[in-house]
């Protein structure tokens, strides 16, 4: 388990702002990743994981505060930064007219890898991500798993200390996700790498050593997935009644626990579910339709926090601005 006291980060935030006009996308972000750490950006579409990401990968310069990864100011030196890092981004950016073993070509001669090297390197990179009998395949010919997998690999050509990922499972199937997971578990194992992720899938923060939970552009916790959800404290009832505005009003004055109206369902905490499930039934005032009772996970976190679900559908008009503001700022930038 890391610590939530990192010595010497070799990613480190402090105040970090971005503001496009009047819309703050990131709102005072302080972090600090430990060297080989996997760490996660957890947190709905518009949260501003995206701008958080790009700021470090010296892709969007920040309105104000510090960042340094592998101890350089990103606003500073960029292209010492860059040369430290790959970067796999949540849209794909692989050339598809072009086979799997050109684009990492194109990858190697622009970061200056050594000739000498290049072509062990690119064989070594198709091997881990199990695409050698692909290697000239034509890219559009592949899966989105299978580009993904590319993109991984094309990041990691250069052999970089940090390695991010802008939600890098985004739109695969589970089978497909959890394969690139084992992927980027055994490149933590076998070279040390650290990786830096966002996401809004639950499953794949798992894996990660320490979470940030980000909502509306700041931090509103931060740790290890079992640290934050002990923090919801002991098992998570939900309940379905006729009426659950009448529930959700009921429970607290029977029982003295708050209670939560979650997509049409009551959510209640309890240290004890197993004997507050029988209690519970017998005492509303409504009949139960239904009920379950489970260890708290990662969205319970969420909702305690913030009052709702990490949801895709659900990025409110405001979380969508900053989307937008975050997208069309870094276009600007690249014209």
């Amino acid at each position: 388990m890391m610590a939530n006291a990192v010595a010497e980060p070799i990613i480190a935030a402090q105040a970090l702002v971005k503001r496009y006009g009047t819309v703050e996308a990131v709102r005072g972000i302080d972090l600090a990743v430990a060297p080989g750490e996997i760490f996660g950006f957890l947190g709905p579409n518009g949260a501003g994981k995206s701008t958080t990401i790009s700021i470090l990968c010296t892709l969007v310069r920040p309105t104000a505060g510090y960042a340094s990864v592998a101890g350089i100011d990103v606003t500073k030196d960029p292209g010492g930064v860059r040369a430290r890092i790959g970067l796999v981004f949540q849209d794909p950016s692989l050339d598809e007219q072009l086979t799997a073993r050109e684009n990492l070509e194109f990858h190697a001669f622009v970061y200056d890898v050594p000739r000498a090297l290049r072509k062990q390197r690119i064989a070594d990179a198709l091997a881990m991500v199990e695409l050698t009998d692909r290697a000239g395949s034509l890219v559009r010919s592949f899966s989105g798993g299978m580009k993904r997998r590319l993109e991984i690999a094309r990041g990691m050509l250069h052999s970089p200390e940090i390695l991010f990922l802008d939600e890098p499972t985004l739109g695969l199937d589970p089978q497909t996700r959890r394969r690139i997971w084992d992927y980027l578990r055994e490149l933590r194992r076998s070279v040390g790498i650290t990786i830096f992720m966002t996401t809004h899938y639950m499953d794949e923060a798992e894996f990660c050593d320490r979470i940030a939970i980000i909502d509306l552009g700041r931090i509103v916790a931060l740790g290890t997935p079992d640290e934050l959800k002990a923090r919801v404290g002991g098992d998570v009832i939900t309940v379905a009644t006729p009426d659950h505005t009448l529930t959700a009003a009921e429970i607290p004055r029977l029982f003295g626990v708050p209670a939560i109206i979650d997509d049409g369902t009551v959510r209640v905490e309890v240290p004890d579910g197993a004997a507050f499930v029988p209690r519970l039934v017998r005492e509303l005032s409504q009949p139960v339709t239904g009920v379950t009772l489970r260890r708290p996970s990662l969205d319970d976190v969420f909702l305690k926090l913030t009052g709702r679900a990490i949801r895709e559908e659900q990025a409110s008009s405001l979380d969508q601005l900053r989307m937008m503001g975050a997208r069309w700022g870094g276009r600007s930038r690249r014209r």
